[in-house]
């Protein structure tokens, strides 16, 4: 009996020591993957999750963090901006300034809630765009989708398992614990804004509980939110994947992302765990900062085949089935147009080149002309909007003009032949020229078409934007 308990304690030993022995990612000197590995699942695991941590950064200042500037709303409370973004507005890349904003930042994690939309005229486009925590757009009401006529949407997450309740139009399922709403409500001219205030009054969130009269679930636990990175700090830190980790906890795992997060763990990147860089070996570490440095060297090499007009901005922007798994194209979408439309709902022809294929510069003056039967083919309406091209913000000016969309048409001068051309440039054209101006910065910028609720001819290229031609 002795000897039996003197192997079996040897055994047991042996056990622990060789489970201390196997080397785990957060071991300096043994790690269990090569420098090589570890620079090729950093750059992947960055560019997937890129949009889930500036979504993120977004979704904390609108919505957690009262003390900061951009803050909109407690969370399930919406926010109503009666206003158009202005150059201060500086949360997130390439605002809009003709659909002043509504945003709710959603919390499902205790149970659902019913959101209304109130009946509007006719003419006037109005929208709710439902994004979740990958960005994805996974859903719509409002003028395409429901109509003008209004009405009730239960909102639900991932983990919801309810029957729904009379009186709701339609069930939008978030996969993710929290969602954002993100409303626009058409501007018709500087006298319309009274008029967008009552539609966005109409505007409204309560719990399924409040809906049905019914006593609220118990509440789900508190959050112990992650301060964010900064923007410019996402680019570089390795707190990046951390911050990853965290978001990663609300939101339950795909089903086409098993192998990939599998292959993400070696890194110690996933929901709930821990990525601690300085546990790290000093050679893992720059890999890891190598391979983030990759991903933007992919972005930078995808951005040029936007700029030449090889790749569609309509490709970068929509729900999990349409983007399908290229999280390259998700991370473009993010990063030149967080929080835009899937192209149904709106396409964003760029302006980045003149007609010679010269990247476009305040330094020289541009005209951009179309033609009586060119205006772009739309269901609701039309913007050309002007950002500095290194912040993607709107851009600052004497006449506080930060686009030309068709509602200005009654107002824009016409050619002879009845066409409209638009001058494109820093200073003033002269006084005669200014109600077509679109002023532009010193420096290089582009200009983003819009075009709300498109017609076939937008979608299927039968229709195709003008391009902006150098004046002498």
């Amino acid at each position: 009996m002795f000897l039996y308990s003197r192997r079996l304690a040897s055994i047991l030993i042996c056990v622990l020591l060789g489970s201390a022995l196997v080397p785990t990612v957060a071991s300096a000197q043994s790690p269990t993957f090569s420098v090589e590995e570890a620079r090729a699942i950093a750059k992947d695991a960055y560019t997937y999750g890129f949009s889930l941590v500036d979504h993120y950064r977004v979704q904390y200042t609108y919505f957690q963090d009262s003390s900061h500037p951009e803050f909109k709303a407690p969370w399930n409370s919406i926010n109503n901006t009666a206003r158009i973004y202005t150059p201060d507005d500086k949360a997130f890349p390439t605002p809009n300034a003709d659909t002043p904003y509504s945003q709710l930042g959603a919390d499902l994690r205790t149970e659902p809630l019913v959101l209304t939309l109130p009946a509007v005229e006719k003419g006037r486009y109005y929208s709710a765009q439902f994004v979740d925590a990958h960005t994805h757009n996974f859903a719509y009401a409002g003028s395409r989708t429901t109509g003008n006529n209004g009405g009730k949407f239960l909102l639900a997450g991932p983990h919801w398992k309810g029957k729904t309740p009379p009186g709701i139009n339609a069930v939008f399922r978030s996969e993710t614990d929290f969602a954002f709403v993100f409303y626009r409500t058409q501007l018709l001219g500087p006298a319309d804004i009274e008029n967008v205030k009552k539609v966005q009054a109409g505007y409204k969130v309560q719990t399924l509980s409040a809906f049905l009269g019914e006593p609220a679930p118990a509440a789900a636990p508190e959050v112990d939110f992650l301060k964010p990175l900064s923007a410019q700090q996402e680019r570089t830190s390795l707190e990046f994947f951390n911050q990853l980790n965290f978001v990663l906890r609300f939101c339950p795992p795909h089903p086409s992302e098993q192998v990939l997060m599998g292959r993400f763990a070696k890194l110690g990147i996933g929901a709930g765990k821990q990525f601690d860089a300085q546990t790290l070996s000093p050679e893992i570490r720059e890999a890891i900062a190598a391979g983030m440095a990759d991903a933007w060297h992919e972005f930078d090499e995808l951005s040029k085949r936007v700029v030449k007009g090889e790749v569609s901005t309509m490709s970068f922007l929509g729900s999990r089935e349409f983007l399908k798994s290229n999280y390259l194209y998700r991370m473009r979408g993010t990063v030149s147009g967080l929080y835009g439309n899937d192209k149904e709902e709106t396409i964003y022809p760029p302006f980045y080149l003149d007609s010679t294929g010269q990247k476009v510069d305040g330094a020289n003056r541009y005209t951009l002309r179309f033609a009586p039967d060119q205006l772009p083919p739309v269901n609701a309406f039309w913007s050309l909007t002007m950002y500095d091209l290194s912040t993607r913000l709107l851009v600052a000016n004497p006449l506080n003009r930060y686009l030309i969309n068709s509602p200005m048409l009654p107002d824009l001068k016409r050619d002879a032949d009845g066409g409209i051309t638009l001058h494109v440039q820093h200073d003033s054209p002269g006084k005669d020229k200014e109600t077509n101006w679109l002023p532009a910065p010193k420096g290089p910028f582009y200009v983003a078409g819009r075009l709300y609720w498109p017609k076939p001819a937008a979608l299927n290229g039968t229709w195709t934007a003008p391009k902006l031609q150098r004046a002498e």
